[in-house]
């Protein structure tokens, strides 16, 4: 009878503790949701300053990009989010691009190279280096490129509206047919919600 007992409180404990908030946190902890406030960050850009989306303060939100160097799929994707910036920047929704490779990995990834890509592809945007990681990681990115489209709010907050690919063919730019990111963010700025919230994201997986 003890040894039953034992065995019956071992099993409980063993179901506690695995469906502890802890660990139902780690199993969900994936970065952000479509919903989620996005957190302000401070990150270095490729002329030396540091930049946030605090630096906005007359934006209506965002078009975060996660991209790098030399991912073909991010070289392919260079004209069209500098397209991205040129049409939406003046509407109130910047691009921001990040890089979130680790050069140890990815030694193609460094600082002074980002410059020599930032001017060599005619960035119109700020490209800043997440080198310590902790910013990718905070918004679930997973590939280069990676769109995170937020919307600000009248208390200054930052909701993620969209998660995914620029569009619907990152490999050529002729063959598109759905902007998923300009489409996203016309919705935005028409005072309407996004229709499709969620596309998967074609890329490079993030050098770590």
């Amino acid at each position: 009878m003890l040894v039953l007992l034992a065995i019956v409180t071992v099993a409980l404990l063993g179901f506690t503790q695995s469906n502890t908030p802890s660990n139902l946190d780690i199993s969900t902890s994936n970065g952000y949701k479509i919903g989620d406030v996005a957190t302000d960050f401070k990150l270095k850009n490729v002329d030396g300053k540091m930049v946030s989306l605090s630096d906005y303060p007359n934006a209506k939100g965002y078009i975060v990009i996660f991209t790098c160097n030399t991912c073909p799929y991010a070289v392919a994707s260079e004209a069209r989010i500098v397209a991205l910036d040129q049409e939406f920047k003046a509407k109130g929704f910047p691009v921001i691009a990040i890089n979130p490779n680790n050069p140890e990995v990815q030694p193609d990834d460094t600082f002074k190279l980002m410059q020599a890509k930032a001017k060599n592809a005619g960035f119109t945007f700020p490209y800043l280096y997440d080198e310590s990681q902790r910013i990718y990681a905070a918004y679930g990115a997973t590939k280069t490129p990676h769109v995170y489209i937020l919307k600000k709010n009248k208390n200054g907050t930052n909701t993620v509206e969209y998660i995914g690919a620029i569009d619907d063919n990152v490999r050529d730019a002729s063959g598109v047919k759905e902007r998923f990111a300009a489409n996203a963010v016309n919705e935005l700025l028409a005072g309407k919600d996004v229709s499709v919230t969620e596309t998967k994201a074609i890329g490079c997986s993030v050098k770590q």
